[in-house]
């Protein structure tokens, strides 16, 4: 038998025996630099069971009586940490109770039953990715030291905030499974989260996650105004552009801002007898206000059937929104809040309106406050007039003055210029008891013209003043 092989090694009797003096030359010829472990060191960081180590994280290992051992260790760019003795040991990938057991083993070769503890100090930077429904998808790096372990919604409200054409109820998580083994993804339904104040759902996240915010398949009206309201909802501090066509007085491309509201701040204290503090909110950007921004509905719109398009991660999603509903009713849900690249489509009304309808849209938020038309020839004041949206022709003529002496009372000439470019030029017999009436008093629409013509009596009179104003100034000659 060899008797050198027989002989234990020196460290690991040193070790058990508690003879530090023996043990102390190896591990200075062994050992690579790492600061020992002192009452002063940092307190760990407290993470979840499943938090993976990576490069960067600075950890400390504390190894049961073996305090030569123990002491504080940077994970390197290879993922591994560089031990004395153990030399380098793969941790990247491994939780903390992965590493323990890993460095366990790796030291069983050294020690008997060395029980190992592994704790983070210093966390890495944590690198995140949200896309889809979100106002700046893409990755976003944060560390443990500034918000504390990040979660769900942290991570949503420095991706701008949701919008509103996401799908709260189906966000999904996708994550790196420990030691390598994949992914998994698991769903997060945010809806229970506003409503119900559901902490289960805001998650904690890792790092290597990704977000992701799908579409709606459908406009979800309920949940849109508690979602522009809540700490969730994509801001709306600064204008979105959109598009308005169709029926409307100025359509093209606009820029909404939302509107500001005045309101009463609770939370700043004020003196008795002191004025109130008033403070200034943005009410988000909807569809009345980016009408009132394309200079109102025109008379030819139909506001039963208004189309939102709008472009989301999955395609495009068309919302329809009836706004004789919110002007008839109050509905507040069809006053839909926008968000960039909305397009708006009012289409053109294929019946006519009836006079309870003019009614309500004339005085309507989405109307103009006046439109202009022409009243010309033999009224008292003729010329261009601003009147309300919805005026009659009947009306109109009332505006300009009435009737001028020798104005045809029978009938005036109605002259309308069509969307295609056509001219409508049609006579209509006046009845001034008749209400609204698309054919015999319409409703007038801007840049119309109405023609007061003279009686046949009052032609021919002026024709023969025409024509015996040069005789009879020669006969005035000879008087």
């Amino acid at each position: 038998m060899d008797w050198k092989k027989a002989q234990p090694n020196p460290l690991m009797m040193a070790t058990l025996l508690g003879l530090t003096a023996i043990a102390a030359p190896a591990i200075a010829q062994t050992a690579p630099t790492r600061t020992p472990a002192a009452a002063s060191s940092p307190a760990p960081v407290r993470v979840d069971e499943g938090y993976l180590l990576g490069s960067g994280d600075r950890v400390k290992i504390d190894i049961f009586g073996v305090p030569e051992y123990s002491g504080e260790y940077q994970v390197m760019s290879d993922g591994s940490i560089n031990l004395p003795l153990a030399g380098g040991v793969v941790v990247q990938g491994l939780t903390m109770r992965q590493a323990s057991d890993t460095l366990a083993r790796r030291y069983s070769e050294y020690l008997t039953r060395p029980v190992i503890t592994v704790s983070l100090l210093t966390a890495r930077p944590i690198q995140v990715a949200v896309s889809g429904e979100v106002a700046r998808p893409g990755t976003y790096t944060t560390t443990l030291n500034d918000i504390g372990i990040p979660t769900l919604s942290r991570m949503i409200q420095m991706a701008g905030g949701i919008k509103q054409s996401a799908d709260l109820r189906q966000v999904e998580v996708v994550r790196r499974r420990p030691g390598g083994g994949g992914t998994q993804t698991f769903k997060v339904d945010l809806a229970k989260l506003l409503k119900g104040g559901d902490l289960g759902q805001d998650v904690q996240l890792r790092d290597g996650d990704s977000v992701i915010v799908p579409a709606s398949t459908a406009m979800n009206f309920d949940q849109s105004s508690e979602l522009a309201t809540s700490s969730l909802g994509a801001s709306f501090d600064r204008p979105i552009s959109i598009i308005v066509a169709g029926e409307v007085n100025r359509p093209g491309p606009q820029t909404v801002r939302g509107e500001s509201i005045s309101q009463t701040d609770p939370a700043v204290a004020t003196t008795p007898g002191q004025p109130t503090t008033i403070t200034q909110r943005l009410k988000a950007p909807t569809i009345t206000r980016a009408l009132q921004q394309a200079g109102g509905i025109t008379q030819r719109a139909n506001i039963r059937d208004i189309e939102v398009r709008r472009t989301v991660s999955s395609g495009e999603q068309t919302i329809r929104v009836n706004l004789m509903s919110l002007l008839r009713e109050g509905d507040g849900k069809q006053d839909i809040i926008l968000q960039e690249g909305d397009r708006i489509i009012v289409p053109m009304a294929t019946a006519g309106v009836t006079p309870e309808d003019a009614a309500i849209m004339g005085r309507g938020v989405i109307s103009p406050e006046l439109i202009t038309v022409n009243v010309v020839g033999q009224v008292e004041k003729p010329g261009a007039i601003q009147i309300p949206p919805y005026t009659t022709m009947n009306q109109a003529l009332l505006a300009a003055g009435g009737f001028a002496r020798g104005a045809r009372r029978s009938s005036v000439e109605f002259i309308r210029l069509q969307p295609n470019g056509a001219v409508e030029r049609r006579q209509i017999a006046l009845d001034f008891s008749r209400g609204i009436d698309q054919a015999k008093n319409p409703p007038l629409q801007a840049g119309d013209t109405i023609v007061v013509g003279k009686t046949g009596f009052q032609t021919f009179t002026e024709g023969i003043g025409s024509v015996l104003g040069p005789a009879l100034g020669i006969f005035g000659i000879f008087r």
